[in-house]
């Protein structure tokens, strides 16, 4: 589910890249330079890799507070793992980084002039 998940981001950033052709171009005439241009996208990936996982930890935690209920006759009890729901959000960071790559070069070697005139 990583794997497919990076595609996702992949393919989002990609997306958004091509969308904000324009205003990447703006930015980089008024000043901003291609490492800054890397670190927007880069923080962009970051902050939807951190949404998603977010999501899919609550969704988690819910349904097995739901299947522990169900099971308590038989003993289970409900029990949150937070080192390894940290786990998870660290590597989520790191998959964010990691799917950003691509998309991130893409947007920082934009040509100004080309960009600026993109419709």
């Amino acid at each position: 589910s990583v794997i497919v998940s990076l595609f996702g981001i992949v393919n989002t950033l990609v997306l958004t890249v091509f969308e904000r052709t324009r205003e990447l171009g703006m930015l980089r005439a008024i000043g901003m330079t291609r490492r800054q241009v890397r670190r927007m996208i880069r923080h962009e990936s970051i902050v939807t890799a951190l949404i998603g996982a977010a999501l899919g930890i609550a969704v988690g935690v819910f349904l097995a507070a739901l299947v522990t209920q169900a099971l308590s006759d038989q003993g289970i009890v409900f029990a949150v793992p937070y080192a390894t729901l940290a786990v998870f959000v660290v590597i989520a960071i790191a998959a964010g980084m990691l799917a950003a790559i691509l998309p991130a070069r893409r947007a920082s070697r934009l040509n100004v002039l080309e960009a600026l005139q993109y419709e």
